[in-house]
């Protein structure tokens, strides 16, 4: 059986989902993960949830331990990543609460450890590719269940990850746009990036909660306003990781 991670968290935390729930936690060269794994029986998968903020919200983005919660996973024995993230929207087309199945990302964060690699041991140098970063098998199944159940949402995105807590200025939301992106989020990278490194096909889902701070016609995004969207809309995600998990 798969063993298939899943890294946010988005209420499937909660141990009636589960069939056999169990907390693991797993001690890592690189110091504690984010939370420790809760493992069971999910759609008749093998799963083990990672917190990436923390059961209770308490890690900001830069202090992500994300070389922990890749190591965590991988010790675990996970073949597979599914993430899920909240984003904010760069394009009118991509509206509140939709979905965005990424492809690409754009990197700028500036304080994070963003590689396994830090020595090329024996002279073996560690260039991992990273044209197309998300798992194209992976994103098919994604996308396939999505249509399936209907839901509103975008085969395609590129996200853009900011170092954070700070939203973006309006300078920089229009500088992303004209770099080509289609979402910004605090947390894709370099957790896709680590992913690739440890060799574990990864994937991700991006609810849009907002519209960055680009427009405006509107009020610039506020974290109330993040947390409301995203609270109604999380079944859809939930669901939609559920009926993608039996296909997989």
């Amino acid at each position: 059986m798969r063993k298939i991670g899943i890294i946010g968290g988005t209420g499937l935390e909660k141990l009636s989902l589960f069939e056999n729930p169990q907390d693991i936690f797993i001690d890592t060269p690189y110091g504690d993960p984010s939370s420790p794994l809760l493992t069971g029986t999910l759609a008749g998968r093998e799963v083990a949830i990672l917190s990436r903020h923390g059961r209770e919200h308490t890690l900001p983005p830069t202090q992500i331990n994300n070389r922990a919660n890749i190591f965590a996973l991988k010790e675990y024995g996970c073949d597979a990543i599914l993430a899920v993230t909240a984003c904010g929207s760069l394009r009118e087309p991509i509206g509140r609460g939709h979905l965005v199945i990424l492809d690409q990302f754009i990197d700028f964060t500036k304080h994070r450890i963003s590689t396994f690699f830090e020595t090329f041991e024996g002279g073996v140098l560690k260039h991992t590719p990273m044209a197309d970063p998300f798992d194209e098998e992976l994103r098919s199944a994604l996308v396939r269940q999505a249509e399936i159940l209907g839901i509103t949402f975008h085969p395609t995105g590129t996200v853009v990850t900011i170092e954070g807590p700070r939203f973006s200025s309006r300078a920089e939301s229009l500088m992303f746009r004209s770099w080509g992106a289609d979402v910004i989020n605090m947390s894709t990278a370099p957790e896709v990036i680590l992913a690739n490194e440890a060799g574990i096909p990864y994937a991700a889902i991006a609810m849009s909660t907002d519209y960055d701070c680009w427009k405006t016609d509107e009020a610039p995004v506020s974290w109330e306003d993040v947390l409301e969207v995203f609270r109604n809309n999380v079944s859809k995600v939930t669901t939609l990781l559920l009926e993608t998990l039996k296909v997989l």
